[in-house]
């Protein structure tokens, strides 16, 4: 990981130069800011379109005192999504939608709501969320002096690789796979016999075309909005990981504004967060079915499924100390 110092030294030069993070001008009419949110996929996906809902919002409510620049690929921190989360904690950028897992690279509690096999659907994650996991995730970033804005989704993660179909278990035996780079997803993968390893994901496209890795998991948005399926062949659908992206909004600077303009904040990151889950949703259907025809779709029964719960089931015990049992009973679906 990037020492802090030249983290803040390539932020800074960068917001200097598109003039960014969180300046501020004194005019008549009010102060107006000039803020930068990243994000880290592209410009297809749904989590783009939200960011850019978002920052119309803001410039519409504020009377255009408000106004924000979206920055694809984390390319205010090099690719490093880790690396930009730390960004948005020091104050050197001001916006980001980053999913828990990249949080968890730097606090691995922030990863147990991406524990595997944790939620069966859609529904039972957002009874979980209603019920005491946004709470959780809300007071654990301001641990950080991140002030959580509301949960968007990245949805269900899926697996594509070159070697072969995955129905079991056994079938991942040897793959190479990249993982997020945080301990949680080493010790799954390590667990079903596949060979994780780590990078940006900046560099998986390119990593995948080489030969360098042979598969990959992500959900169906990054999947089809990064065009994986140029270099993969088999798409496995086993909803094996749910993965909220946070909303997060550097705490010093959400303290600083008057109460006035931290609602309209508010506001515009939950009709953010509801357009970016609803678009997800929605588009998710339609992407398994496109990449069908572009890769071998396996979609697993529940009874292959639990063969994997299963297997996994020890990583539970192993994390209970990590996750603590506060931020596990919160994340834990009601059944």
């Amino acid at each position: 990981m990037r020492s802090m110092r030249f983290l803040r030294g390539v932020a800074v030069l960068a917001c200097l130069v598109l003039s960014a993070c969180g300046s501020v001008t004194a005019t008549p009419g009010g102060p107006v800011y000039t803020w930068t949110m990243t994000i880290t996929v592209g410009e297809s996906s749904t989590w783009y379109r939200a960011a850019q809902r978002f920052a119309d919002t803001l410039k519409r409510e504020s009377d255009g005192r408000m106004r924000l620049r979206v920055f694809t690929g984390e390319q205010l921190s090099a690719g490093d999504a880790v690396a930009g989360v730390e960004q948005l904690m020091n104050g050197d950028k001001d916006f980001s939608y980053n999913s828990t897992i990249i949080y968890a690279g730097i606090d691995p509690r922030f990863g147990a709501i991406n524990a595997p096999f944790l939620y069966r659907d859609h529904e039972e994650a957002d009874r979980a969320i209603e019920h005491g996991a946004r709470e959780a995730y809300e007071r654990l970033c301001a641990e950080f002096g991140v002030t959580m804005l509301g949960f968007g989704e990245s949805g269900f993660r899926q697996l594509t690789n070159n070697v072969r179909p995955i129905r079991t278990p056994e079938d991942l035996d040897g793959i190479k796979i990249r993982i997020p780079g945080i301990g949680l997803f080493t010790d799954i993968y390590r667990s079903l016999g596949a060979n994780p390893t780590t990078m940006n994901f900046s560099e998986v496209f390119t990593s995948l075309q080489q030969g360098t890795i042979e598969g990959q998991e992500n959900p169906m948005d990054v999947i089809s909005s990064s065009g994986l399926a140029e270099v993969q062949e088999y798409l496995t659908i086993w909803n094996y990981v749910y993965d909220p992206i946070i909303l997060g909004m550097n705490q010093e600077l959400y303290d600083s504004l008057d109460e006035d303009d931290r609602r309209i904040i508010r506001e515009a990151a939950r009709e953010a967060n509801e357009f970016q889950i609803r678009a997800n949703r929605q588009a998710e259907k339609s992407q398994i079915e496109e990449q069908s025809r572009l890769m071998e779709l396996t979609e697993l029964t529940e009874e292959q499924m639990d063969r994997f719960r299963r297997a996994v089931r020890p990583i539970y015990d192993e994390y209970a100390d990590v996750w603590g049992p506060t931020l596990t009973k919160a994340v834990t679906p009601e059944r």
